[in-house]
């Protein structure tokens, strides 16, 4: 009997306890956007950081504000950034936004540096600014030093001219990226650019690891999916939601925002940079400021060669052209480095320079891109100089590399770091 109680009372125990696990709620479905994949477990790829109290605090208070895109082909196309440019405005029905997309294909840090002046504030200063060079500053073989020069070029232009200006740094995907993550190794290049992103507190967001913890979660495949470093819709799809996502972590989403920040702390710039080189005051100079032209030759509407395809901005605007050997030209400039934005087609030629009656050295400025693609290049001769005035020469030799058809050279843009 004492037994059949003590079985009893097991069994009404085990009846409340099953009753209690039953009665438990389950945690609530997080609510997804059309279009966007199922959250990971413990994974968040994105870093804030110093926040987005600033922009957010901008775009609250209504009126004018300003929010540029830079970056490469990737920026450049249509997608993600037109998604996110929609959702601001959405959001913010009572800000006029002034939308910049300052993306030019086959660019990375080092032109986004030099050209930062020119494009991304030709408006006037920035409230927000969403920076992605991850993928042609790998492919462009820039080096580790050059990486980080140009990332905090970008970076401390962008906080000099506007201390309350935001700013995003973003790692897009590719293969490469993949592949390396597969062997459990960070890219060298998002280490550069985090260099960079860690030492101004800036936000990141690593696109490129998402899209792989996705492809191992077998959320989608990259082929039929995602198809190139260029996303298809999906792609670009996803990479509005990770913004999206980021901005609702710092803002709140629009049905709960957070409350804007009445006083938000200053933010100074570290007093020390990463590279006392980096190309924080990289700017064009014109091309009307070279003299001595010999060959040379300032063409209002230039076209491009035969043989190579172009991109938009680089045809029928001003280009300092030359095409046979012998060619020179001299340019007076003040800075600390020096270099040319300007097109590497099938025709590109080898350059002869020396600066401040030195000695001549050359650059073979075909790429592995030239021989289909007149492609926008920043081609720095000299990084290291020492601040003050000095004199470049420049001619072009009658040598060229094997696989060029011509021994030219076609300048959009001098680049000086002041």
């Amino acid at each position: 009997m004492r037994m059949n109680r003590l079985a009893l009372m097991g069994a009404g125990l085990m009846i409340v306890v099953g009753c209690i696990a039953v009665a438990t709620p389950k945690p609530a479905a997080v609510k997804l956007q059309p279009g966007e994949l199922a959250p990971i477990a413990e994974k968040t790829w994105h870093v804030l950081r110093s926040g987005l109290d600033r922009s957010y605090k901008k775009f609250s208070a209504g009126g004018m504000a300003r929010v540029v895109f830079l970056g490469g082909s990737i920026t450049q196309n249509p997608g993600w950034q037109n998604k996110v440019a929609a959702y601001l405005k959405a959001r913010f029905p009572k800000t006029k936004f002034d939308i910049i997309n300052a993306g030019i294909g086959s660019t990375g840090s080092t032109p986004g540096a030099f050209r930062f002046e020119n494009d991304a504030l030709k408006n006037g200063k920035i409230d927000l600014l969403f920076e992605e060079a991850a993928v042609n500053d790998n492919h462009n073989g820039r080096t580790q030093t050059e990486r980080v020069r140009g990332m905090e070029g970008i970076v401390r232009h962008a906080y000099t001219a506007n201390p309350e200006c935001d700013v995003v740094v973003m790692h897009f995907a590719e293969p490469g990226k993949t592949a390396s993550y597969a062997k459990g190794k960070t890219p060298d290049v998002i280490v550069a650019h985090d260099k960079v992103t860690a030492h101004y507190n800036v936000p990141t967001l690593n696109l490129a690891r998402e899209v792989f913890d996705r492809l191992e979660a077998k959320q989608f495949d990259w082929a039929k999916d995602f198809r190139n470093l260029h996303p298809s819709p999906f792609g670009q799809t996803l990479y509005y939601h990770a913004i999206r996502r980021m901005l609702e972590d710092a803002w709140g989403t629009p049905e709960a925002p957070k409350p804007v920040p009445a006083n938000i702390a200053s933010r100074p710039l570290p007093k020390t940079m990463l590279d006392p080189q980096s190309y924080t005051k990289g700017k064009f100079v014109p091309l009307s400021a070279s003299t001595k032209l010999n060959g040379f030759t300032i063409v209002p509407k230039w076209k491009a060669p035969r043989g190579g395809k172009h991109r938009s901005g680089f045809v029928d605007v001003p280009f300092l052209s030359a095409t046979k050997p012998g060619s020179s030209f001299s340019l007076e400039f003040t800075g600390r480095a020096i270099g040319f934005f300007m097109v590497c087609g099938p025709d590109a030629g080898i350059i002869e320079y020396r600066i401040d009656g030195g000695e001549w050295k050359s650059r073979n400025s075909f790429t592995r891109w030239s021989r289909g693609l007149n492609i926008p290049w920043a081609l720095i001769l000299d990084a290291d100089l020492k601040a003050g005035k000095h004199v470049l020469d420049v001619r072009l030799s009658a040598k060229k590399g094997k696989q060029s058809k011509g021994t030219a050279l076609h300048i959009r843009n001098f680049l000086v770091n002041g």
